[in-house]
């Protein structure tokens, strides 16, 4: 019988301390006892007093809790799967049978000895992964819930009563046809792929649903696939340092960028200017050198106002403008529409006349432009150019003849130069607060520098006109030439978005090659029953986007008109339930619906209190898997440094598992394979732990049994580590040894790998002429869609989000990182509680706390017409007047009530994030999970504050007048 088979209560060290033992607190005491030293038998008047501290003296055996500490019996490499953009490669050192500690293991190697060391890398998050390893809320053993949902009523049941309720229900599901019933939810592969894809290749192979988590998060900026027709390519933060100018834009870089922060601070040093946009006086505003508070949500008109003076000024580069951008495009003034060529004669010759676009040249000639999508071979298309051979007006108010007659057009450079003549300095002084003198003298500065980078973060994400924001934003990068060089770039750093290895990850996960993807943000909308209480008009922009085959919702409609409900979930590696936007209706509308919901988890977080069945997966310490992020270039490795805690599986072993026993019981049940109504394929779940553990790739039976050969398999099968032109290949050993620089960029970045310099995306189109992924081949400010003309967006512009979301209450709601979590992950950390308040806190500024009688640490109750929670008040005066800051992720059991920092946030999304572009075809625009979809809003929300003592209608009554349950009472 191997150790970890043993049971837990029965392993013991060479110390005879067992390892629950340890859980629970008595390791210590326990080594205490060893070494001689117990109070317990000492008089405390009975110490000797001793002269010589570094002499020999009774209780000198002390020193030796100090010394265990640096004494070990194996070092193991490890990282943490969290979703922070951090990727930092850890050592973990083991005694006994024990993680004792971990430490930044500091060999990264260096790119470029002229840029800052990349060693070491990591936070105080990492340092103490240790806790959760042995921790109190490991999830040791399956467990079947056994009270209601979220009353942590549970009973431990074994593998085989766990895997087998599960299997006989997969079954069932899919030989009713309900296989597109069967959701999996896990976020970000970047951070370990093989454990992302462990669930993701089941739920593949039974036809089911795989869910998105960029948008769904709000970590997706919608501006960039609109403009530059790509999922945020970002440089390696080592390039920072090459700036000689930085904005920092709504990213919290000392909070949310720890590992990484060196090199915001080095650029300073070495003369670059860093300028700081937040709405508080945050803890990366006192490091910059000059620090604008917008007011929130104000960020598109601050970013046009800066637009508006660097061309008012001219200081914009005309070259970059006509080359790279849609700025020379016609747009016709009767419809809105880009002039086609197909409509002036230009392009007969083209694929598609319709989707070839037109500019006029210097003497006046109207040109096609180079590089349209009508005449190229599909989205991307390294064989064409951008190219010109002629000079492109940019300044454009003229008439043209067509088939229909005469038809005046302008440029989209006259287009933006009217709508940039709205934002005047007073205009933007009156909406966002930002001095006049200073915004300009910023754009100025910016415009001035050689190499000019904005880093930006969630700030601008959360608001309802995220993608108006975002899109303003890149103007500034675009209008100044600002791409493609070291140093320069709009840079977006929120969450591992997107992984280096992708065609390993991609073919592990889905080896079918036929997705049921869904936008998570639109599915949780639809099946929580909001699409019936939203306002007409977005209501009938969703259904149109689904009637259209714009965006996909499952389970899809059957041929008579019906829509079964959702009726499984698997969630693994996230914590869906805790950051579902309106968990009201979630709680209330979806989760009813799931008949089964399983939680893959190694601490029971407020997802696993939600679930039917939580089975015990082992820790990062505890298994093999890679981590990756854009960050940086490197990938290193996990690596077992013990074995799994109690009865607790990797997620690869755990869905393998499952596997086998899915394709037993429908032997045993003598199932029929299924076709699937969508892709031409069966779903024969009598062959479906074959299937699993067979390589797609190489048709090898058997070879993808365990985590390991799985890590292998990504690495062997991606570019960027087995270049197909190189001799070159990363091993899973390799990445032991020492991080690995990757040695090439897949076709899904934008620039090269290259030795002694940090990653810069762009390179592909501003270097090399090739076009950008877009409609019209180029950066494209101007969107001609329907929808976006209807609503005014075809040019980026200001707008006032949704008023009175949430009820007409005097405060906005704020919900940003903390420096404590990487989303819920070490949000019940003793360490990290002790760090901060130790409970769930909202931050208010002097003047709003005084006006409602709320002292410092004060319980209040936060509360609008969506629900209520009870915190503790922290007065915060770097913050602005009439903004509740409520640092989110705070499990839902943490709260009095179970309700948490969602539920004073309803659901909505914003109907341009619906679209496919073009219309017909959508190469630009088009749903493909986490690169383009809706994104779930936190922000835009009223509250109000007030103590929960000595107010009318308190305790019980308070929750009842704003529609939330008393505690454990039932919402009505």
């Amino acid at each position: 019988m191997s150790e970890h088979d043993i049971d837990d209560d029965r392993w013991m060290d060479s110390s005879g301390i067992t390892r629950r033992d340890f859980v629970r607190g008595l390791g210590a005491a326990s080594i205490v006892g060893a070494t001689g030293l117990s109070f317990a038998d000492e008089e405390m008047d009975g110490l000797q007093a001793v002269d010589d501290p570094i002499g020999s003296y009774p209780y000198r055996e002390w020193e030796d809790l100090y010394r265990e500490e640096w004494d070990w019996d194996s070092v193991a490499r490890s990282t943490h799967s969290v979703n922070c953009t951090g990727s930092c490669s850890w050592n973990v050192y083991v005694k006994d049978g024990q993680v004792w500690r971990e430490e930044q293991a500091g060999d990264y190697p260096v790119i470029d000895e002229d840029l800052p060391d990349p060693n070491p890398r990591g936070c105080q998050k990492g340092a103490c992964y240790t806790d959760y390893v042995n921790a109190d809320q490991r999830v040791l053993h399956p467990l079947r819930r056994t009270g209601e949902r979220g009353e942590g009523q549970w009973e431990r049941i074994s593998w085989d009563e766990a895997l087998t309720e599960i299997a006989d229900h997969v079954i069932d599901e899919v030989q009713a046809g309900r296989y597109d019933a069967i959701s999996g939810f896990t976020p970000i592969p970047a951070m370990s792929p093989v454990s992302f894809a462990s669930g993701s290749r089941l739920v593949n192979l039974l036809g089911g649903v795989s869910h998105s988590f960029y948008d769904w998060y709000s970590d997706l900026p919608p501006g960039q696939p609109i403009t530059w027709g790509t999922q945020t390519d970002n440089a390696e933060s080592a390039d920072w340092h090459n700036a000689d100018y930085i904005i920092a834009w709504g990213s919290n870089i000392n909070v949310t960028r720890i590992p990484d922060a060196k090199y915001f601070l080095d650029a300073g040093y070495e003369g670059a200017k860093r300028v700081g946009i937040f709405t508080d006086y945050s803890q990366t505003a006192i490091h910059t050198d000059e620090w604008l508070a917008p007011e929130g949500g104000t960020d598109t008109a601050l970013a046009l106002g800066m637009a508006q003076t660097i061309v008012d000024e001219e200081l914009y580069d005309e070259s970059h403008l006509k080359e790279q951008t849609d700025m020379p495009l016609l747009v016709r003034e009767d419809t809105g529409k880009f002039l086609r060529a197909g409509e002036v004669g230009l392009a007969a010759d083209a694929d598609d006349p319709d989707k070839v676009f037109v500019m006029v040249d210097e003497d006046g000639e109207l040109r096609r432009a180079p590089g349209s999508l009508g005449e190229r071979d599909g989205q991307h298309d390294p064989e064409s150019s951008i190219e010109l051979d002629f000079d492109p007006q940019l300044g454009v108010d003229r008439t043209v003849e067509t088939g229909e007659g005469t038809v005046a057009v302008r440029s989209v450079w006259e287009n933006l130069r009217e709508e940039l003549s709205q934002y005047t300095p007073a205009f933007v002084h009156e909406e966002t607060t930002v001095g006049e003198n200073t915004y300009q003298r910023v754009a100025r500065e910016f415009a001035d520098a050689d190499a000019a980078k904005i880093i930006h973060g969630k700030g601008v994400n959360d608001w309802y006109h995220n993608d108006l924001g975002n899109r303003a934003i890149q103007l500034l990068v675009t209008l100044t030439g600002n791409l493609g060089e070291p140093g320069t770039g709009l840079d977006h750093y929120v969450g591992q978005e997107k992984i280096w290895t992708f065609h390993g990850w991609k073919t592990l996960s889905f080896p079918t090659g036929s997705v049921r993807g869904v936008p998570t943000t639109l599915w949780t909308y639809f099946h929580a029953g909001i699409l019936d209480n939203t306002d007409p008009d977005t209501a009938e922009k969703i259904r149109e986007s689904i009637d259209e085959g714009w965006m996909p919702v499952y389970p899809e409609e059957r041929e008579d008109g019906s829509r079964p409900d959702p009726s499984m979930m698997f969630v693994w590696r996230g914590n869906y339930f805790n950051q579902a936007k309106g968990n009201v209706a979630v709680e209330e509308q979806l989760w009813p619906k799931l008949d089964l919901v399983v939680d893959i988890n190694f601490r029971m977080d407020s997802t696993a209190m939600y679930s039917d069945i939580v089975l015990p997966a082992a820790s990062h310490y505890e298994k093999h898997d890679l981590n990756m992020t854009d960050m940086h270039t490197y990938v290193h490795p996990f690596t077992p440094a013990v074995e799994p805690l109690g009865e607790a599986k990797s997620d690869w072993e755990i869905f393998r598992l499952l596997a086998e026993k899915i394709q037993e019981r429908a032997q045993e049940r003598g199932v029929e394979p299924v076709e699937d109504r969508s892709f031409d394929r069966e779903i024969d779940l009598t062959t479906i732990y074959d299937d699993y553990v067979r390589d797609w790739e190489t048709g090898e039976e058997g070879a993808l049994e365990d985590g390991r050969e799985a890590s292998e398999f990504v690495l062997e099968h991606s570019e960027e580590s087995n270049p197909a032109d190189s001799d070159e290949q990363i091993t899973f050993a390799d990445t032991v040894e020492q991080p690995q620089r990757l040695e090439a960029a897949g076709d899904h970045w934008t620039s090269d790998i290259e030795d002694g310099a940090p990653y810069v995306p762009w390179q592909d189109y501003v270097q090399d002429k090739q076009p950008w992924p877009t409609f019209t081949g180029r950066q494209q400010y101007y969107v001609d869609h329907d929808w976006f003309l209807e609503l005014g967006e075809e040019l980026p512009t200001h707008k006032e989000g949704p008023q009175d979301t949430g009820g007409d209450y005097p405060l906005s709601y704020n919900t940003p990182h903390s420096r404590w979590s990487i989303h819920s992950m070490w949000r019940e950390n003793t360490k990290m509680l002790r760090l901060q308040r130790g409970e769930p806190t909202v931050f208010l500024n002097p003047e709003d706390a005084e006006e409602r009688g709320i002292e410092d640490g004060d319980t209040v109750e936060v509360y609008n017409d969506m629900g209520s929670v009870e915190v503790q008040a922290k007065i915060y005066p770097s913050g602005d007047p009439g903004t509740v800051r409520h640092f989110f992720s705070w499990e839902k059991f943490q709260y009095p009530g179970r309700d948490n920092f969602n539920t004073l946030v309803p659901m909505y999304m914003k109907p341009t994030q619906l679209v496919q572009y073009p219309e017909d075809t959508g190469e630009h625009l088009y749903f493909f999970p986490n690169y383009w979809g809706p994104t779930g809003v936190n922000s835009d929300v009223n509250v109000d504050v007030r103590l929960t003592d000595g107010q009318s209608g308190s305790g019980d009554e308070q929750r009842e007048s704003v529609g939330v349950r008393p505690a454990g009472g039932d919402r009505q």
